[in-house]
């Protein structure tokens, strides 16, 4: 199958994003046609690479589907110039997405943000770092083998934190390596029971959290010695820490 034809289903399955509304924004849209995800999914199922669907990536884990991938970035609302944190990153796709929105391919170099990635498995982190540098994305994307429930306090704070897999709880040390007027994406909840979180740090460091659609993630990986900022009980309304 030729690049062409996987650029027309991208544009297909970015266009029917747009039509469901989980793509409501220019540099989602823009970023998601940009970034081609067959490069991040594994050759037996490339051609299933734009369909709407999670694929395994090996390890027990998988790649997301284009439309949670869209709908965290929509929620997460990141910008040109941002230095953002994914714990994570599996074969590489969503930092991937993230880098063409805060370091844009036809954008200077010098306004360009980055994206430091972790992932918590040798192996999926060294792919992630070959499916990167095939797709272009090498130069803005740091990958970091680490225990991602204890983000990258060397390299905060972040602008932005996308957590692509479910926590038990909100870590601390994720919300503490928030910029001031940063925000986290994150799902949090048991294997059969999740919800994305939004987590919002204003100016003078109030912490707000948003519960939003039940979702189906792989479980994070949580040090013991890692302290709970938030369980999770809230009831959906906006409330402030």
């Amino acid at each position: 199958m030729g690049e062409d034809r996987y650029a027309e289903m991208r544009r297909r399955l970015v266009e029917e994003l747009i039509r469901l509304g989980y793509i409501r924004s220019e540099k989602v849209a823009r970023a998601m046609m940009r970034v081609p995800r067959e490069v991040f999914v594994p050759e037996p199922y490339r051609d299933l690479a734009y369909e709407d669907r999670p694929l395994p990536i090996g390890h027990g884990q998988t790649i997301s589907a284009p439309s949670i991938v869209a709908y965290m970035m929509e929620l997460l609302d990141p910008d040109k110039g941002m230095k953002a944190l994914e714990v994570g990153a599996g074969s590489g796709y969503a930092a991937a997405v993230l880098a063409e929105i805060v370091a844009p391919s036809d954008a200077p170099r010098s306004e360009w943000g980055h994206v430091y990635a972790i992932e918590a498995i040798p192996e999926l982190a060294e792919l992630a770092r070959r499916n990167l540098e095939r797709a272009g994305y090498a130069d803005r994307v740091t990958v970091v083998v680490g225990d991602g429930s204890k983000g990258l306090p060397d390299k905060a704070p972040f602008d932005r934190i996308l957590v692509s897999a479910a926590a038990p709880f909100i870590p601390k040390p994720l919300v503490d390596q928030l910029a001031p007027g940063g925000r986290m994406v994150i799902p949090v909840g048991e294997y059969f029971l999740q919800y994305l979180y939004v987590v919002w740090k204003e100016r003078d460091g109030t912490v707000r959290l948003q519960r939003d659609i039940e979702v189906l993630f792989v479980p994070l990986k949580v040090s013991p010695d890692v302290e709970p900022f938030y369980q999770g009980e809230s009831p959906g309304l906006e409330g402030i820490i």
